[in-house]
């Protein structure tokens, strides 16, 4: 669209160029409307009294997200011009935009200026306490609308309903469901999606089964609840029902919402028949978001080679994609890669934050301390972007990995923000690393401040001080947390295999193949000591730390449980269901074990499998006795 900015606006009405600026808002031309919002500057118009004029680029520029140039306008329109849909434009812009907690103060100065509410404002203020989760002003906002009459809105409604599941009360959302009078397809998609992720995907089933009408969105629900729970089977034959029974398409906001779910399950078969199902459905091109989560999706199921080719053969790549990108050969170790391509990347996108927290945790996993402290020094002279906290959590992490833990402190006390749990639960993982326990205790003492229900820092206290020869200590430490109450976050394995998803925990005896599994487990151990496989008794010390048992019965018991961590539980399990040679990948929830890590590596070697194990914070690659991790993690 291209219109001269030159003319006379003296020949047009106020009326006319209103209608120029409302195209400018429908066309997505806000450089356009800039150039016609200097014009009317210059010609004196935007001053009259009675054009409304700035009314018309306050919506333009709402619409476009432009929060700063919105606010000016706003507060240079006067209060007389100011009607109720320019306080909810405004509100809007701010909810969508990252300022909801904005968006709300705006709605306090709006019924301070005795200006009515629609349904429209109360829509803006229930999706802003939505992405706050501020239930408190959700709760009375939700009085208001009753109070005014605009609680029967089928909209209003459904925002309410939005704000309560998010707020994580299906309660309340439910019983505002009830008492619609008039229910849309939307409301049953709401109460729909509460259900399956705050009950269960088999209570949504029940929902989705009652609705008159289904569109994209709740078969969308159900399928992304199915696989996300790790009910493939279910998923897919859901999935086929929508396409070749009701004959819908999938549009990018099904096929990327699947394909996150899959990421999250690790299951590859559903991310590659989405990806099929793409290259056959979108004519000309794969859309650019539905190609990014394509390659996140082969990252984070362990495939990060697919996920390069699937990158190296997108005809655009944005920030995001290239983010995707550099995080997912981040997670496997590739640093070096992360660097080369870094380069490249300048010359197509302009680096973000998340660019470099994806940059400099590459750096961390590979050991690049000179690399990350380059980039670091430079983000804000070079690139132009201030240090977030992420970005400082992520050079502690360096610098403690490599042994330069009095560095890391010195970074930490010289933030200009206060450290967060996940800065000094860095700091005490690499404390616990190089042994450092002076060091380990005062950081201790401050993350207990942050997060006092937190159990991984004290099992990690409780270790070094075992290993120290400091017993007392370590049974002081775990009995506070049993006389507390706190149990330790148990670690669960999952694998996929057969078209289900399959979980393991330590000692787990309550899988349906649960003999097979540890008579495989049996030969496992048997075949490991034959190859020189001896068991590192120190990763059980919290276990069993004040047993009063001998010496070798202690160790033995000690050496039991090793053998049955969810890890090579998940190990056997796959050894067992699948074919000979096939490669396994595994994804554990907390960081994998260095004896599991030990063990595995000569499993890879034995049994003659590449063995993937996505843990809390990386990929491990085990393959013929070796893990791509170089032992640095």
């Amino acid at each position: 669209m291209r219109w001269p900015i030159n003319f006379a606006f003296s020949s047009l009405s106020a009326h006319h160029i209103r209608l120029l600026i409302r195209a400018c808002a429908r066309h997505s031309s806000l450089d356009l409307g800039k150039k016609l919002h200097a014009a009317l500057i210059t010609s004196g118009l935007l001053a009259s009294p009675n054009s409304f004029l700035g009314n018309a680029l306050l919506h333009l520029y709402a619409a476009r997200g432009s929060l700063l140039y919105a606010r000016k306008l706003f507060d240079e329109i006067p209060n007389s011009h100011k009607d109720t849909a320019d306080w909810t434009t405004l509100m809007g812009c701010f909810a969508r935009h990252g300022s909801p907690a904005t968006g709300l103060r705006l709605f306090v100065e709006m019924r301070r200026e005795g200006l009515g509410v629609d349904d429209v404002a109360f829509v803006c203020v229930f999706n802003a306490c939505a992405r706050l989760g501020n239930v408190e002003v959700g709760l009375g906002s939700h009085g208001l609308s009753e109070k005014t009459g605009l609680s029967s809105s089928v909209k209003v409604c459904n925002a309410v309903m939005d704000m309560y599941v998010k707020c994580r009360m299906l309660s309340e959302a439910r019983q505002v469901f009830e008492r619609m009078e008039e229910r849309s397809v939307v409301s049953w998609s709401v109460i729909l999606d509460g259900v399956v992720n705050l009950e269960s995907v088999g209570s949504g089933r029940a929902v989705f089964d009652e609705m008159p009408e289904r569109n994209e969105v709740a078969w969308t629900i159900m399928i992304v609840g199915y696989v996300g729970n790790g009910f493939i089977r279910e998923g897919f034959l859901l999935l086929g029902e929508m396409v070749f029974g009701c004959g819908l398409r999938l549009n990018y906001v099904t096929l990327c919402s699947t394909l996150s779910a899959s990421a999250q399950s690790g299951d590859i078969m559903m991310g590659r028949w989405v990806h099929v199902y793409a290259l056959k459905t979108m004519e000309k091109k794969i859309d650019i978001m539905v190609e990014t989560a394509l390659l996140d999706m082969y990252a984070k199921c362990g495939r990060v080679d697919t996920a390069m080719k699937v990158f190296e053969h997108m005809p655009l790549r944005n920030v995001v994609a290239w983010n995707a990108m550099l995080s997912g050969l981040a997670m496997h170790g590739r640093g070096k890669a992360v660097l080369d391509l870094f380069p490249n990347m300048v010359n197509e996108a302009k680096p973000d934050d998340l660019t470099f927290t994806s940059l400099l945790s590459a750096c961390s996993h590979s050991g690049l301390v000179e690399e990350g402290r380059h980039y670091f020094h430079n983000l804000e002279l070079v690139y132009d972007i201030t240090p977030k906290i992420e970005h400082y959590a992520c050079m502690v992490d360096l610098l403690g990995r490599a042994g330069h833990l009095v560095e890391a402190e010195v970074l930490i006390r010289k933030m200009p923000m206060p450290p967060n749990e996940v800065v000094l639960g860095s700091l005490l993982g690499s404390c616990s690393i190089h042994g450092k326990l002076q060091l380990g205790e005062r950081v201790l003492k401050e993350l207990v401040q942050l997060d006092p229900q937190n159990t991984e820092y004290h099992i990690l206290l409780s270790n070094m001080y075992a290993l120290e020869g400091k017993r007392d200590k370590a049974n002081s430490i775990r009995h506070a947390l049993k006389y507390r109450g706190i149990r330790k976050v148990p670690g669960i394995s999952s694998i996929y295999a057969n078209g289900q998803v399959h979980q393991f925990c330590a000692g787990d005896k309550s899988h349906p193949q649960t003999t097979e599994v540890y008579t495989t487990l049996d030969e496992l151990i048997r075949r490991l000591r034959l190859a020189g496989y001896v068991p590192n008794t120190a990763c059980q010390v919290f276990s069993h730390c004040d047993t009063g048992k001998s010496n070798a019965d202690e160790l033995e018991e000690i050496e039991q449980a090793l053998f049955s961590h969810s890890e090579k539980l998940a190990v056997c399990f796959g050894l067992m269901s699948t074919g000979a040679g096939s490669p396994l990948f595994i994804f554990k929830n907390l960081r994998i074990c260095i004896d599991c890590h030990s063990a595995i590596k000569i499993v890879s070697n034995i049994y003659n499998r590449e063995i993937v194990v996505r843990d809390r914070n990386r990929f491990h690659c085990f393959k013929q006795g070796s893990c791509s991790c170089s032992d640095y993690w």
